[in-house]
């Protein structure tokens, strides 16, 4: 795992260093050499005496001992080279770039354990194969460019794809961002991106370590450690965003209850997000833009001020903010109105407060002091300054840095004009800023950022539930669909409401069990899976012979194999589900139910073991929410008993994790409780 050799080596042999710089051992020696590094710097080349001014060694059994290799050769070479170097020259710190392992074939996978098992019996670091390499303030272990400004209070990078590393990195590098370290992890074969995290969380300084984490990730190996790791870091002061890339396909899979159907494992990367407290990032630009809003300090609100000398832009802005959940306020007052007196006639300060295109450097003083000063309810200001070409704007870009010294409020400067003024943002950059070259990019961003909840609590109340009993009822189950009396006592011993019910086989029975239960009361298949689709649903059945008809009609539909009564109990039907979700764990979600459920999609989900604030969370994020509460005169459903059932559902799971998917659909709720009239549960014990 990572050591000492491998963050500040006091000595790196490149072993394929070359002499041409198109070939990955020629450039990564090039990068080292050109960024100084003042350790020991040995290369191997068996044709070479000598490579970019370097002694080479043509046979590796004759190097000095050594801390750190970085190999660009065969991928058939790495095992043997390694074994020499870990067995005969104390090298205890590996940089493999070289591909042709387990991402090429079943024989590279091979070479691979070879080298993880070599690298391990010396307790050694490995980074890859098949990556860019490792770049850091002490030296420049990649092949690539470009190499971008080295800050120790710039961000952390790890990414899980070298190539998008450096596309990432191209898009970070004109905004003015800078990175601490760039970890490329390739094939991850004995540190993923989860290990790299621990290792940042685990030596977490807060005098001296970034305090910006960005992530780029195609498999979330380990999401428990991603998720104990992330979360403890943003405790600690630090702010992670990540691009989680492919998950589209894994949502398409075949699922035989609804919460199967509904379930993906991006909605579980989703779900991890979001207990982790992560921003999570669809691309490049948002990504680079999010850790540009992380490298100014945070907005205590969502009132945001937008001052400006273009209206389009501010428009524009005013729509991806007010659109994503921010509010730009009016901007009323007597202040208001002494501001607008030091500005030319036609601004206008309502917000966004427009200075006109003639507006000058003291007039941004002025208004930046008043959003600091006078507007109370302004939590930040965005500055939207371009320019036509005319005029040379360095007087307004370092006002822009000096207020920004001193602000008491964040403020995010958007400077658009990246052609006609390049050489005047480049001077603001080169003080240490950063730029927003796109007004909807940055709104977005910014929105997301804000709207993306803090790490759920370490310690997290869980509803008491009768373990003992549903560990007996599952202990006895066999894998398969339980039986309806089970699901009944399992929700039992979780302590989830439902309706009285009863499962009959006769119509004699199904009429006295009816009127035992109370008229009216529903009617349901026991078999099928999607009892409305075959007709297997009868509401509101009001006296004994209709229960008799219905019995007769229900028993000839296909695989049905009893009825199940229960009284009709009135509300919105509302809905929970459970699903076990590979490594993730469990995903308990909510929504509406019956019908809706397939038809609106709209479901909240959150990863067991799930919170009472968490499912809080889980019900407001509803776009439907507004039905949940009550609208138009018709009834809501009591938000606290929708909580506390999910809560209990999350803490059944958690007691009998053989619980492959769950369905309660639907819950009736109303003001004055949450009732689960139906209910399913797979068994998978694996």
């Amino acid at each position: 795992m990572i050591n000492r050799q491998l963050l500040n080596p006091k000595s790196i042999v490149v072993v394929g260093g070359s002499n041409n710089l198109q070939k990955p051992g020629g450039k990564v020696l090039k990068n080292i050499l050109d960024g100084g590094f003042d350790g020991d710097l040995y290369v191997v080349n068996p044709k070479e005496e000598e490579v970019q001014g370097i002694k080479s060694y043509q046979d590796p059994a004759s190097l000095p001992e050594t801390d750190l290799a970085i190999l660009a050769v065969a991928a058939k070479l790495c095992p043997p080279t390694i074994k020499l170097l870990t067995e005969e020259k104390n090298t205890r710190a590996f940089i493999i770039l070289s591909a042709g392992f387990s991402e090429e074939s079943k024989e590279g996978a091979k070479l691979e354990q070879q080298v993880v098992d070599q690298v391990n019996q010396y307790n050694g670091a490995l980074i890859g194969p098949n990556c860019i390499g490792l770049l850091n303030q002490n030296y420049n272990g990649v092949f690539t460019t470009p190499i971008p400004k080295l800050d120790p209070q710039g961000v952390d990078f790890i990414s899980g794809s070298g190539a998008t590393a450096v596309f990432i990195m191209e898009s970070g590098i004109p905004k003015g961002l800078t990175f601490s370290s760039v970890y490329s992890v390739g094939n991850s074969a004995q540190m993923g991106v989860e290990e790299v995290l621990q290792h940042m969380d685990e030596n977490f300084d807060p005098q001296t370590s970034s305090r910006v984490k960005l992530l780029y990730i195609e498999s979330i190996e380990k999401p428990q450690m991603l998720l104990k790791h992330a979360a403890s870091l943003i405790r600690k002061g630090c702010r992670i965003a990540a691009v989680k890339a492919g998950g589209s396909e894994a949502g398409s899979r075949a699922a035989s209850s609804h919460t199967g159907a509904l379930s993906s494992s991006d909605a579980a990367v989703d779900a991890l997000f979001r207990k982790a407290g992560i921003v999570r990032c669809n691309g490049r630009e948002e990504l680079t833009t999010v850790a540009s809003i992380f490298m100014h300090p945070p907005m205590e609100g969502k009132n945001m001020a937008i001052i400006t000398h273009a209206g389009g832009p501010a428009v524009m802005l005013t729509d991806a903010l007010s659109n994503n959940g921010m509010d730009i306020p009016p901007i009323e007052g007597e202040a208001s109105k002494e501001l607008l007196e030091e500005l030319f006639p036609g601004s206008s300060v309502s917000n966004p407060i427009d200075f006109l295109a003639t507006g000058t450097a003291e007039q941004l003083g002025k208004i930046i002091d008043y959003c600091n000063d006078r507007f109370d309810h302004i939590d930040g200001m965005t500055v939207i300054f371009g320019s036509p070409g005319l005029f040379p704007v360095y007087e307004v870009y370092d006002l822009l840095d000096e207020k920004m010294k001193n602000s008491r409020k964040p403020i995010y400067p958007i400077l658009p004009s990246v052609v006609n003024v390049k050489d005047e943002i480049d001077h603001f950059i080169g003080k240490g800023r950063i730029n927003f070259p796109d007004e909807v990019l940055f709104g977005n961003a910014l929105a997301k950022v804000y709207n993306t909840p803090a790490p759920a609590d370490v310690t997290q109340e869980v509803p008491s539930v009768d373990t003992r009993q549903i560990r007996s009822i599952i202990d006895q189950s066999q894998n398969g669909y339980l039986e309806p009396e089970k699901v009944q006592r399992l929700l039992d011993a979780a302590g989830v409401k439902r309706a009285g019910e009863a499962v009959v086989t006769d119509r004699e029975e199904a009429a006295r069990e009816a009127e035992r239960l109370g008229l009216p009361v529903v009617m349901k298949v026991v078999g099928p899976v999607h009892k409305s689709d075959v007709g297997g649903v009868a509401l509101n059945v009001g006296d004994a012979d209709t229960v008799r008809k219905e019995f007769d009609r229900m028993m000839q539909i296909e695989d049905t194999t009893g009825i199940l009564l229960q009284p009709m109990v009135s509300g919105t039907e509302i809905f929970i589900g459970a699903n076990r979700e590979a490594s993730f764990g469990h995903m308990v979600m909510c929504g509406l139910g019956g019908i809706f459920i397939e038809v609106l999609r709209d479901v909240s989900s959150a990863l067991a073991p799930v919170s009472r604030t968490e499912a809080y969370e889980m019900i407001r994020g509803l776009r439907s929410y507004g039905i949940i509460k009550g609208t138009r005169g018709q009834e809501g459903v009591d938000e606290n008993a929708f909580a506390e059932t999910i809560t209990r559902v999350s803490a059944l799971v958690d007691a009998a994790p053989e619980i492959a998917e769950m369905d309660l659909n639907p819950l009736m709720g109303n003001p004055r409780e949450v009732v689960a009239v139906d209910a399913r549960m797979r068994i998978d014990k694996q």
